[in-house]
């Protein structure tokens, strides 16, 4: 069977998650602590670069969220979660890549903000990061068009990756108002039942605030 190393808080995490129970899979999880667990011997021989998530699949170990989502798109098609089409893909592939590589990383400081971290006081970094995440939110509603999912009439994988985070924006004190096209959008992706199913609750975003706290103190 299937075996996911997640925590319900990482973004990271819950995209591979919420593909497993789009396509229906049957699957275990573990959950990680993330102030030891991912140091741990048994874990660092699956992935000795201690991140978050891990899919082990009868002794094969997958690390990297992106490739985890490549794997299971592959090996279990249906229902499929990719376009064939060439100008489609490149759609659902820019929405995964700037979500990682642009949003994401913007998005940090006003986490830090949020959580009571050090280095959220920053005035000039969080302006930085609100202007970065308002250029990107403006390029994936010009991405998202018309269409009711990015590149497709149904859901890809660029809209899970995406709905990992653009959906915590309103919390992190960015509304998304201005981006009509995004906001239907993530009202739409919010209604599934793998979202529903993956959605952190207040206690345990209190208790990973907690946990990191304590860990950051000890630095």
């Amino acid at each position: 069977m299937l075996k996911l190393y997640h925590n319900p808080i990482s973004m990271n995490s819950r995209r591979v998650w919420m593909v497993l129970l789009e396509k229906k899979l049957e699957f275990d999880l573990v959950e990680m602590q993330l102030d030891g667990d991912q140091l741990q011997p048994e874990f660092l021989a699956m992935n000795p670069l201690h991140h978050i998530p891990v899919l082990v699949d009868d002794g094969f170990n997958v690390v990297e969220s992106l490739a985890i989502l490549d794997y299971l798109e592959a090996k279990y098609p249906h229902p499929p979660l990719l376009p064939t089409d060439a100008k489609n893909l490149a759609v659902v592939r820019m929405v995964e890549m700037v979500t990682v590589n642009e949003l994401m990383p913007a998005m940090n400081p006003l986490i830090f903000q949020m959580m009571g971290f050090a280095g959220g006081e920053d005035t000039h970094k969080l302006e930085q990061a609100k202007h970065k995440v308002a250029i990107v939110l403006q390029f994936l509603e010009n991405l998202l068009g018309d269409r009711p999912y990015f590149g497709s009439d149904q859901l890809t994988l660029g809209d899970i990756v995406a709905a990992s985070a653009i959906p915590w924006l309103p919390n992190l004190g960015f509304p998304l108002m201005d981006y009509q096209k995004l906001s239907a959008w993530t009202e739409r992706l919010m209604t599934r039942p793998s979202w529903q199913a993956t959605q952190p609750t207040p206690k345990m975003i209190a208790a990973f605030k907690s946990r990191m706290q304590a860990l950051t103190a000890k630095q």
